[in-house]
């Protein structure tokens, strides 16, 4: 079936323009005087820095691959730039910058982007907040009445001189944009609703600007300079080793900083919108493409080398920019500025510029993410990138934060704290809590040697990696410990043990051990080679005979060593071979018994074997989970006994004997509350005419046991989805038929032009099954909201729902994303191993 996209509504088109026009507009009010103090500071000729804005805005807003992100001249190239313009002469720096436009191409083409995203968010936030420090202490003297020094110190030490010398005026223009700046937002009743619909910033500086002309004040206004003695590039002159290395370093400091203004502008907008306003995430390649083109223009043009600016990207984002239209409008209204509005842009105070930059600059401290990085323990990498770009700008800033960042994530991977604690009860008890690598193996072995012979030993691991030295040393102690009459038990993170005891190797081998194979086996150089990592798998046996006749028979049969936790699932499969070899076995044995005994009344009802065949495979089952299983979890069966079940999610899926719900979510038991039907459906209510299980299921979990989510998870292949495509009128009414006649809905919302499709990221659906499944989880998620507990629950903000998509061949799950795609599709996201 042919996949059709919805278009956008008219409606929709005019309101993005809307917030783009809007957000041009501010943007441009930040971009002329920084672009202009910019071109200032590196010693160019000013009109290069509004070269440099109109072409990073159109250019670069055109081609690049992030939609929001806002390019121009940047401050964290103003060193570089001076020191090649006094070096080599402007015109040569403009051809430099070209030659640095088609390195940049080239990186693209190799696809090197990406490399942007090892950057910690700790390093992002800082040096945004580091940003905004510097532009708010350098605007701060203008707002004061005076000029802004070459750097942040400088900044900050000329304060008190610049407090001592206040120009009332000026201050008084700032103190009047900023309050209109912070009050236009909160305008009360109908008239203020109808201003609001003007921009803030826009309103500010109209304000500011009327006041002043008004009034006929006195003070510092915008001075757009001439375009008569522009100068355009020239062939490059000077020693060729130094020409090479200033194009790299134009290169490699303009692509870093663009990257990193990218990935801090996709982590804005994450953390300010909502998924269905959200524009996509950049495609970090092509915004080095578009970056790249943009700088060769510019130096075409004799402009400034371009990079993504993050103090206009924020602005862009924080003002309601919906599209790459407003970047691109920005670069116009410079073009626009610099040549039809200069007797009004010159109207302007440069007070009332300072002020609105000054405002963004203290937005981009977030408090917010000040507390998200200290509740993950970064607040070290926030506070040194943010004091590093003060001091020394934003390359020299993030590099010295990755830095810091790397030593820490070192430090809390060699830090290891083990101690030995002695109980009243006579247990020794060990606890390593962090990273067991050999840094720690000296530290691991002189403490497990302390421990007596004959002890009862208790070790604790409270970490996720262990390497080969200590997974050797704690296996070769815990021989020796039990060789000497000695018992330990082994846990993880949840508790759970273990008994360990010095039996007898053969004797535990014959008695069935319940230690798996992973054992004493295992060389994976993780923790779970001594403890499980699955709930109820926590403890393991461990004994003198873990070279058992299991262990080995595991070995002979090549057991993988990524299905660990489902040894009882590979038991169930050598069962069922093993039944059958057995009811083989038996009807061999009992024909020979026929034929060799006179009296044996000839042979036995073949009819009954595949009875007992069953049985024996469900008895074999069953048996293997008494003997492997059960001692595992009995501790945690008896806990949930006592204390009653707290399931934290609903899971509602199909029945589908492929589809093994603690084996996909990694659950064990108490932790979901499961419904399983034919297509995992959720009849609407007051539809169930002959079937409430589904919706009593739903009024328990919710009303009872207060769940936290509820998921609704389809798969591939799935036979429901597959009836419902095939059914045709006329066909007999089963009571299959009629429980499929809730995945109607699904299916008319797919054949539907109004509602959105579902796909999975990064491809369509494989055909009109996969398409049904897709849009049927989707569609059931409707369904559960018109339940009145869930719906209730949602409005209380104390329920999630979740959809989910496994695809049974390639065994991947997929979630269900919050909002719409590009294309206005619901799109299922891969869940990888290291979500």
């Amino acid at each position: 079936m042919t996949a059709t996209f919805p278009t956008r509504t008219p409606q929709g088109v005019r309101k993005d323009l809307s917030a783009d026009l809007s957000a041009s507009i501010t943007v441009f009010l930040i971009a002329m005087p920084l672009s202009l103090g910019i071109a200032l500071a590196t010693g160019a000729p000013l009109q290069a820095g509004l070269v440099a804005a109109a072409v990073g805005g159109i250019v670069a807003g055109r081609l690049g691959g992030a939609p929001l992100q806002v390019s121009g001249p940047a401050a964290g190239l103003t060193v570089v730039t001076a020191e090649l313009i006094q070096r080599y002469g402007w015109r040569t720096t403009c051809a430099i910058t070209v030659l640095a436009g088609v390195c940049q191409l080239g990186l693209a083409a190799l696809r090197t982007a990406r490399s942007a995203l090892m950057v910690s968010p700790a390093i992002v936030h800082g040096m945004l907040a580091g940003i905004g420090v510097t532009i708010a202490l350098a605007q701060l003297h203008i707002v004061l009445g005076g000029t802004p020094q070459s750097s942040a110190v400088a900044n900050v030490l000329g304060l008190p001189a610049q407090l001592a010398d206040l120009h009332p005026v000026a201050l008084g223009i700032s103190v009047l944009t900023l309050v209109v700046l912070l009050g236009w937002p909160r305008l009360p009743g109908r008239v203020g609703r109808g201003l609001r619909k003007v921009p803030a910033p826009l309103a500010a500086v109209a304000t500011a600007t009327a006041f002043a002309a008004l009034a006929g004040l006195s003070l510092p206004r915008v001075d757009l300079p001439s375009w008569r003695s522009h100068a355009l590039p020239e062939m490059p002159e000077g020693p060729v080793l130094g020409l090479i290395a200033a194009v790299l370093t134009i290169t490699l400091v303009g692509s870093v900083e663009s990257l990193l203004s990218s990935v801090a502008t996709d982590k804005l907008i994450a953390s300010e919108r909502g998924t269905d306003n959200r524009p996509p995430r950049a495609d970090l390649d092509r915004e080095l493409r578009g970056q790249g083109a943009a700088n060769i223009v510019s130096g075409a043009l004799g402009g400034l080398p371009i990079t993504g600016v993050a103090v206009r990207s924020v602005a862009n984002v924080k003002s309601g920019a919906a599209s790459r239209n407003s970047s691109m409008l920005h670069g116009m209204w410079v073009l626009l500025a610099a040549f039809l509005l200069v007797p009004l842009l010159d109207l302007i105070p440069l007070a009332t510029l300072a002020a609105l930059v000054m405002a963004v600059g203290v937005q981009m401290v977030s408090i917010t993410h000040l507390r998200s990085v200290t509740r993950h323990r970064e607040a070290l990498v926030y506070g040194t990138t943010i004091v590093a770009v003060v001091l020394g700008g934003v390359l020299e800033g993030v590099a010295v934060g990755i830095a810091v960042a790397v030593a820490l994530a070192l430090h809390r991977l060699a830090r290891t704290r083990i101690t030995l604690e002695r109980l009243d009860s006579g247990v020794h008890r060990v606890r390593a809590r962090g990273q067991l690598t050999f840094l720690a193996v000296p530290r691991l072995s002189r403490v497990l040697n302390q421990i007596p012979h004959g002890a009862h030993a208790v070790v604790e691991l409270d970490g996720s990696f262990m390497d080969h030295a200590a997974y050797e040393t704690i296996q070769d102690w815990q021989q020796s410990h039990l060789a000497h009459g000695g018992s330990l038990e082994v846990t993880g993170r949840s508790g759970q043990a273990a008994r360990i005891t010095g039996a007898d190797p053969a004797a535990a081998g014959k008695a069935g051990s319940p230690d798996r194979a992973d054992g004493a086996g295992s060389t994976d150089g993780t923790a779970d080679g001594i403890h499980g990592s699955g709930r109820g798998h926590d403890g393991r046996h461990a004994e003198g005979g873990h070279q058992g006749e299991r262990s080995r028979r595991d070995r002979q049969r090549g057991t993988h060593q990524c299905c660990r936790p489902w040894t009882p699932w590979q038991n169930h499969c050598d069962h069922r071979a093993t039944a059958t070899c057995t009811a083989t076995a038996t009807a061999a044995t009992m024909a020979a018994a026929a034929a060799t005994d006179p009296e044996g009344g000839g042979p036995q009802d073949p009819s009954s074997a595949p009875r007992r065949r069953g049985a024996g495979q469900l008895a074999n089952g069953i048996s293997a989970f008494q003997r492997d299983t059960a001692p595992h979890v009995r501790d945690e069966l008896a806990r949930l006994a006592r204390e009653g079940q707290r399931p934290s999610q609903l899971f509602i899926t199909c029945a589908d004997s492929r589809l093994v719900t603690s084996m996909i979510t990694a659950s064990g038991p108490g932790d979901l509350f499961t419904v399983r039907n034919v297509g995992n459906l959720v009849p609407l209510p007051g539809a169930e005419s002959t079937d409430d299980s589904v919706a009593a299921a739903i009024e328990y979990a919710v009303d009872v046991l207060k769940v936290d989510s509820i998921t609704v998870c389809g798969h591939s292949g799935c036979g429901a989805m597959q009836a419902l495509l095939s059914s045709a009128p006329g066909v007999a009414v089963t009571p299959l038929r009629r429980w499929l006649r809730h995945g109607l809905p699904s299916l008319e919302r797919m054949a539907s032009r109004h509602h959105a499709w579902a796909r999975i990221a990064g491809r369509l659906p494989a055909d009109a099954v996969e398409q049904l499944c897709l849009t049927n989880v989707v569609q059931q998620l409707e369904h559960l909201r018109a339940h009145e507990s869930v719906a209730r629950r949602l409005a209380e903000g104390t329920l999630e729902l979740h959809g989910m998509y496994f695809h049974v061949g390639e065994a991947q799950a997929y979630l269900l994303s919050e909002g719409e795609d590009f294309f206005d599709c619901r799109v299922f996201d891969t869940v990888g191993q290291h979500a």
